[in-house]
């Protein structure tokens, strides 16, 4: 047939990366039937969704079923509620957006793989390691691309340097995927100052940003000064909340962006427009509680409603958010739990001391300290009237000793069974894993061997 292709495509390899890897497991999986593996590419969630975010998906859907709540086509760029939800949330970072900057999406991938269609052959310069979209959306549109070497002597952090040409469009992601390397405020403000200095337009990829918990660490490119004039923020729901079976994310395009006497704003609205119908209402609802204070709750309340399940007995055990009525509430919100800890509201948010009570055992080997401190975010906790029947094998190893709450446990007689209240993904980073994340691998080498 006489049709012409984008001779472009001959640039890319056959397979996207993340799908090479899959095909490659499932060929090894075929030869080693019984083979156990631990995979380590796509960043794909593990925990199913929040109860807030279920609740809400649900709500809207029967209002999908109703003649006078029926929606339609969703706008191109979002609800309002779900604009004005993402404006609230980066209040918490003292950056103000302008609602008409906010656009709805199915997820960071798309927006950075269709922002390419806004612009012309510019220079593009890429950090790596780093997602793949960037480069293969570059590469079927023809682009002039460079690399920018992240290293373990700049700790995957590249800086800007003189070689990078005036009038180019930079990609950065922080905390980077897939070192989690992150840039501090001075560090981020260098790419800021130079940008602005050299007439260059950033694509700040901030779909972990969730996972920041230092206050060295800026959440959104928009902390620095001049940013809302040279960057592109895009995001997601898929990390934060769990949403990769929902899509969902966002892009922020200030309307003080100006490319070559052009609003990038405008480009980028006019091109939504015409390819793309919009997240449905759905899913955006379910996205709007996910920016709220309720979050997906921790592995730790899980394993202790399971063991009280299916070692102890109690069929009915649950937490009190998921059923008010259990007369096992395992998990649950106490009146006094929080007695004596400064807390904001009801949240326990922050870093909070963690004691290890006994030095044999799995979670001591781990850490080598009796005392440690670890990040936190949320409100439900262990409910103390079972800790003498859940802490027979189930033992208690970490607990907060000024509010008496549990904050690790750990099955007696298992290779390697624990479970913690905070969020050891807080505190981990490529070249110092967290002890949790280190001797669970540890372990889990060993048990093949």
């Amino acid at each position: 047939m006489n049709v012409k292709i984008n001779e472009n495509f001959d640039n890319l390899s056959e397979n996207y990366l993340f799908s090479e890897i899959n095909k490659r497991i499932n060929k090894y999986k075929e030869e080693n039937i019984d083979a156990d593996i631990i995979k380590l590419g796509i960043g794909d969630v593990t925990l199913p969704l929040g109860n807030t975010v279920i609740e809400a998906l649900i709500k809207a859907s029967n209002e999908m079923g109703n003649k006078d709540t029926f929606r339609g086509y969703p706008p191109e760029y979002g609800y309002d509620f779900m604009k004005e939800a993402v404006k609230k949330y980066y209040k918490r970072f003292n950056v103000n957006l302008d609602l008409d900057s906010i656009f709805i999406s199915d997820g960071a991938k798309s927006d950075l793989g269709n922002i390419v269609d806004i612009f012309g052959n510019n220079n593009i310069y890429i950090p790596n390691p780093v997602y793949p979209v960037y480069l293969d959306s570059n590469l079927m549109s023809g682009r002039n691309i460079n690399f920018i070497n992240g290293t373990k002597e700049n700790n995957f952090l590249p800086l800007p340097t003189s070689d990078i040409k005036k009038g180019s469009i930079i990609y950065l992601c922080s905390p980077n995927n897939p070192t989690g390397s992150s840039y501090k405020y001075d560090e981020l403000k260098k790419w800021v100052d130079f940008a602005l200095n050299n007439d260059s337009l950033i694509i700040y990829d901030s779909a972990y940003e969730a996972f920041i918990s230092s206050v060295e660490y800026p959440h959104s490119i928009y902390e620095i000064e001049g940013a809302k004039t040279c960057a592109i923020e895009i995001c997601s729901f898929s990390k934060q909340a769990g949403f990769t079976g929902l899509r969902c994310g966002f892009t922020i395009i200030p309307l003080e962006i100006v490319c070559s006497n052009h609003q990038i704003n405008k480009l980028w609205k006019r091109r939504q427009a015409t390819k793309f119908n919009g997240v449905s209402y759905p899913v955006q609802r379910a996205a709007e509680a996910a920016l709220t204070d309720k979050g997906i709750k921790e592995c730790m309340q899980l394993v202790c409603i399971e063991y009280a399940r299916n070692v102890i007995g109690y069929k009915d055990a649950n937490s009190g958010e998921f059923d008010k009525n259990t007369k096992h509430n395992v998990i649950d919100y106490l009146d006094n739990q929080y007695d004596g800890i400064n807390m904001g509201g009801t949240l326990r948010l922050g870093l909070y001391d963690c004691h290890l009570i006994d030095t044999n055992t799995k979670t001591y080997k781990a850490y080598q300290k009796t005392d440690i401190r670890e990040r936190h975010r949320h409100r439900y906790e262990f409910n103390n009237n079972f800790l003498e029947v859940l802490g027979k094998d189930l033992i208690i190893t970490g607990k907060n000793l000024k509010g008496n709450l549990v904050e690790i446990v750990e099955l007696k007689n298992h290779p390697w069974y624990v479970a913690c209240q905070f969020h050891p993904e807080f505190l981990s980073r490529p070249q110092r894993p967290h002890p949790l994340f280190r001797d669970f691998i540890e372990a889990a080498i060993n048990s093949k061997k």
